[in-house]
């Protein structure tokens, strides 16, 4: 078994969760990169973390929807590694679904990324991160406790993720901490805002700014590395958005 602690990250291939990736591996992390469609990407993420460090990423392909595939994801990451360490849930789908259009695979796509694989994820985990004392960072959001107009089906299964987190730290506890990140506005949608709405958005912002992918990458490097006393929290990373929702 190695000794570099393993930190596997859903939907690791871009955007935040690159970003979480390469800060945990600049910690001296073994890391496992999952993704569903971005086989390329990955392998580049692969290549350049490994060319700090070699033999040190794993990347993994599989449809999270497809309940098989999950607990064979953890077993190939103790595969290879012989630990894990840490668990990031970073994966999830995002599309609007108004009431009176939604249909059962709306339904289902956005709840398997969002709530279906983390907990069964979590589920085939846990002997690993009790033996390692690790633990579950899950990425929700500040949408999770507050609607947003038109993504009912997202905001539940979001909230069905953060009462996850909060259960499973009283559930896995002492061993296993759990703890969650809800950002605010990081990185645009891949459909695109218009200008009027990023500006409404940012107006509605205390901070006045988007946040930035590093640091919701921080925030998850300080829940596993050195928030040793803490479980069960929702750590808001918003620039205070919450405040005017």
């Amino acid at each position: 078994m190695q000794t570099a602690p393993v930190v596997l990250i859903t939907g690791a291939a871009k955007r935040i969760g690159s970003s979480i990736a390469k800060c945990l591996h600049a910690r001296g992390f073994s890391v496992v990169i999952h993704h569903r469609n971005s086989a390329a990407e990955a392998e580049q993420l692969r290549l350049e973390l490994e060319q700090a460090r070699p033999d040190s990423v794993l990347v993994l392909q599989a449809e999270l929807a497809e309940f098989d595939r999950l607990p064979e994801i953890i077993a190939k990451t103790v595969g290879r590694f012989g630990r894990l360490d840490a668990l990031v849930n970073n994966a999830s789908s995002f599309f609007p679904t108004p009431i009176g259009t939604t249909q059962d695979k709306d339904w289902q796509q956005l709840f398997a990324s969002n709530a279906w694989a983390p907990f069964f994820l979590s589920q085939a985990a846990t002997p690993h991160l009790q033996a390692s004392k690790g633990s579950i960072v899950n990425i929700v959001d500040i949408y999770a406790e507050r609607p947003l107009q038109q993504h009912t089906v997202y905001c539940m299964a979001k909230a069905a993720l953060a009462m996850m987190t909060q259960s499973l730290a009283k559930e896995l506890a002492p061993n296993v901490r759990v703890n969650a990140i809800a950002p605010g506005a990081i990185l645009w949608p891949d459909a695109g805002k218009s200008e009027n709405e990023k500006t409404a958005i940012l107006a509605n912002t205390p901070l006045q700014r988007a946040g930035s992918p590093e640091e919701i990458a921080e925030a998850v490097r300080w829940l596993i590395q050195d928030a040793s006393y803490s479980t069960g929290q929702i750590i808001r990373v918003d620039g205070g958005r919450h405040l005017n929702l």
